[in-house]
């Protein structure tokens, strides 16, 4: 995008969103369809609409500007706000993030959303759905446990509390069922190459491929390392900071817990992923840090068995010409 791109800077609410052009004209609209339709009025075909990934809000309008075949940007908030402080900004109103959107995109280099489609979209659905009914069958296993562990527990509450484990985990295993069935439609090769990697499970090969759109959304392993959050951050300046270099923490977290949970099993069962874990406890590290490692290599493996289109061979590496 070049200079010459009409920029406008969207800041979204649950019911409104303020919209500021290149020429610092304001705008506010409905976040509903009429008010997706009176922004339309206002844009021409060189408009590139940035906004930021407001939950769900933004959504609907990001999907009416693509069908519409209007350029749209979508900004990690993280991003946005980093610039608002870079640039000592004291005012906070709809108004002002708008124009701070439509600054960030005129210094920035942007990636023009692309969509996703109708599996993609409902995969994400059944996979944040899991992640609460998961949550609430722990919670209702801890429950259990602690009424049963009580000298007189009280039957109705035991009995009341086994009956929703039992609704939601027959919920789970539909969801479940239906997530394979999406990802098989699309990329049933994948997940067998993906299953072929020791150490990586179902679960997490699933969940892989509908976090990264089947690793379209990325074009190198060091992306996708950082998407998941797993990426070193060095803490280093003169000679008073020297902190432990630490794992960023800033992508995905429910990827990242996956990946942390299967680097036990990698260490056994995955000899370049053993490898890393020796030789880093060889080094006095901590078993944690090893298992970073582990679950960061294991990614890695993931990404290239996925865009090689093969099963995993612990060989591959060691048939390849030197250089």
């Amino acid at each position: 995008m070049d200079k010459s791109t009409k920029f406008l800077g969207i800041d979204i609410s649950k019911d409104v969103f303020d919209v500021m052009n290149i020429k610092d004209q304001h705008f506010q609209f409905q976040n509903s369809s009429k008010g997706f339709r009176e922004l339309k009025k206002i844009l021409s075909s060189d408009s590139v609409c940035v906004m930021e990934a407001t939950g769900y809000y933004h959504l609907k309008l990001a999907y009416f500007l693509f069908e519409h075949e209007i350029k749209v940007s979508i900004v990690n908030p993280l991003s946005i706000k980093r610039f608002v402080q870079m640039k000592l900004s004291k005012i906070k109103t709809d108004k002002a993030d708008a124009k701070m959107i439509r600054l960030y995109a005129q210094s920035n280099e942007l990636k023009l959303w692309k969509g996703n489609s109708k599996n993609q979209v409902e995969s994400l659905q059944i996979a944040r759905l899991l992640d609460i009914y998961t949550k609430q069958s722990t919670a209702l296993k801890n429950k259990i446990h602690g009424e049963e562990t009580l000298g007189n527990p009280s039957s109705i509450v035991v009995r009341s509390l086994k009956r929703s484990l039992t609704r939601i985990q027959k919920e789970n295993k539909l969801l479940e069922d239906k997530l394979i069935e999406l990802i098989k439609k699309e990329h049933a090769a994948m997940l067998t190459n993906l299953e072929s990697i020791p150490g990586l499970g179902r679960k997490t090969a699933t969940m892989l491929i509908v976090y990264t759109d089947g690793f379209n959304r990325f074009d190198s392993a060091a992306a996708l390392c950082s998407y998941s959050g797993m990426t070193p951050i060095i803490r280093k300046s003169g000679t008073s900071v020297n902190g432990r270099p630490r794992i960023s923490k800033m992508g995905n977290q429910k990827l990242r817990n996956l990946l942390f949970l299967c680097s036990f099993t990698a260490c056994v069962h995955n000899k370049a992923c053993n490898d890393i874990y020796q030789r880093i406890t060889n080094k006095g590290k901590s078993k944690k840090l090893a298992l970073i490692a582990v679950s960061n290599k294991l990614l890695k493996q993931a990404f290239a068995v996925a865009k090689s289109s093969m099963p995993y061979d612990e060989n591959y590496r060691s048939a390849l010409p030197v250089h």
